[in-house]
């Protein structure tokens, strides 16, 4: 592959924060990708920028890079190794989604095809209805997020008629002023009135992102504190109500985890817990805190890092949800490499600039198998 020249530049992404965009111009075409923003980020993420986004803008145009022999996804290591002293994470996954795309021309295949050419699995679309805490100004929600996991959509989205404010969050979520335990009623409602009035069945979920309000060794919600064990007991009782409970204890619980999963019959979901990254997720299995995890490709800020995630999952029945971030693009590559992985369900909020283009790219995969 002849590279012209990468050339890279700043970009809003939907809450108006800056990222990064890339264009490769090659021999035989023209490719753009971006890579997304996280609000609510884990710890142990890597960084987004090595130093700063225009550090790495300048990393990125500076450096000449003329021929590169890339025929196969796993040669994405070379990208890894030419940059990885000198661009941070966001930088790092969106140079290795342009590659990508470049080499899909090349090979004259979808992207997904690069990764697993007998990928025949659609994911199952989790969608953030509701939100609330660090996505949400002024909501009375400590809960980060309320999920619905549908068997249709389209159908679920367009059959709510819940008394919420119209404005929504950085996630396109719903956005309103009732509590946690009005909004626990209010989904059960849904799951129910789903399968009574449509014939549909959905599961419902949430993502408690309790690292966001857990200080000085209690969980602070917005009607008041729990200290470590009532947090395990109220996620206990959470998990009886919702099929999937993400990030229900701070990000270093490990033995929590396994407490709250050991009475669940559900998934209970890493993100801080893990922050794709395979030792974080080696430890997690071993103390079985988790049956699932989140995938987020630029919180580890490698793609072959992700296929590492990828093979241990599968190796141990862990579940996969490939996921958004709360600062999106309209870079839909994370459809192809969710279903190239094979992923289990895929979270990309619900409806919405950013979102829209991933879910379309996903019926678009559909339509076309």
């Amino acid at each position: 592959m002849k590279v012209k020249k990468l050339v890279a530049r700043k970009i809003k992404d939907t809450r108006g924060d800056e990222t990064i965009e890339i264009k490769l111009i090659s021999d035989f075409g023209e490719f753009i990708a971006s890579a997304p923003n996280g609000k609510s980020k884990g710890e142990f993420e890597v960084k987004p920028w090595k130093k700063s986004l225009k550090g790495d803008i300048n990393a990125v145009n500076k450096y000449f890079i003329e021929d590169i022999n890339l025929t196969e996804f796993d040669d994405l290591i070379l990208i890894e190794n030419a940059f990885s002293d000198r661009v941070g994470g966001n930088t790092m996954i969106a140079l290795e989604y342009v590659f990508l795309k470049a080499l899909a021309v090349k090979e004259d295949k979808q992207v997904w095809e690069l990764i697993n050419p007998r990928a025949s699995k659609i994911p199952i679309p989790i969608g953030n209805i509701i939100g609330g805490g660090k996505h949400s100004e002024k909501s009375n929600l400590s809960i980060q997020e309320f999920h619905i996991i549908p068997d249709n959509a389209k159908e679920i989205i367009s059959n709510l008629d819940i008394n919420f404010k119209k404005k929504t969050n950085d996630e396109n979520a719903w956005q309103t002023s009732l509590s946690d335990e009005k909004i626990i009623e209010i989904m059960q409602d849904i799951r129910d009135n789903m399968k009574d009035e449509f014939d549909t069945k959905v599961h419902i979920g949430i993502d408690v992102a309790a690292s966001e309000f857990y200080k000085n060794e209690n969980y602070t919600y917005k009607n008041g504190k729990k200290n470590r064990k009532d947090q395990i007991e109220y996620m206990k009782n959470l998990s009886k109500i919702f099929y999937y409970i993400e990030d229900p204890l701070e990000q270093n619980d490990f033995k929590g985890f396994s407490e709250i999963k050991k009475t669940s019959k559900g998934l209970i979901c890493g993100d801080d817990l893990t922050t794709t990254n395979i030792n974080r997720l080696i430890m997690a299995f071993k103390v079985k805190s988790i049956n699932s995890i989140i995938i987020k490709p630029n919180q580890i800020g490698s793609l072959t890092k992700v296929k590492e995630i990828v093979s241990f999952c599968k190796k141990n029945n862990i579940k996969m949800i490939f996921s958004h971030r709360s600062g999106e693009t309209g870079e839909d590559i994370i459809s192809d490499i969710a279903f190239g992985f094979g992923a289990d369900f895929v979270k990309f909020g619900a409806l919405g600039k950013g979102r829209d283009e991933k879910l379309r790219r996903l019926i678009e995969i559909e339509e076309n198998l």
